[in-house]
């Protein structure tokens, strides 16, 4: 399946809008934790940081190394980041700016 497709499933557009309707970091715990596993959320927040890492220059070898991320993580987040859709790239300005 493809993203475009996927994001037409009726299902996938009511967790998206799910998400928009969230209200502040404790809304967003509750959900992720009733939503994913403890190791999810924790896959999510390593891709996040992996993100940063490979955003401010740092080699692949060395964001395995500070994260414990795989080869083959980093290479899907640094796909992603400088991919079309630009997610981790608009989150991480937010981080920064918020910061």
């Amino acid at each position: 399946m493809n993203i475009e497709t996927m994001f037409e499933r009726p299902d996938v557009r009511q967790l998206v809008h799910a998400f928009s309707l969230l209200d502040g970091e404790a809304d967003v715990r509750a959900f992720l934790t009733d939503l994913c596993t403890p190791r999810e959320i924790c896959d999510f927040a390593q891709r996040l940081q992996v993100a940063r890492y490979l955003d401010e220059g740092e080699p692949y070898v060395a964001v395995q190394a500070r994260t414990g991320a795989s080869s083959t993580t980093v290479s899907r987040v640094s796909k992603a980041l400088n991919g079309e859709y630009g997610g981790y790239r608009r989150m991480l300005i937010r981080l920064e700016d918020g910061e």
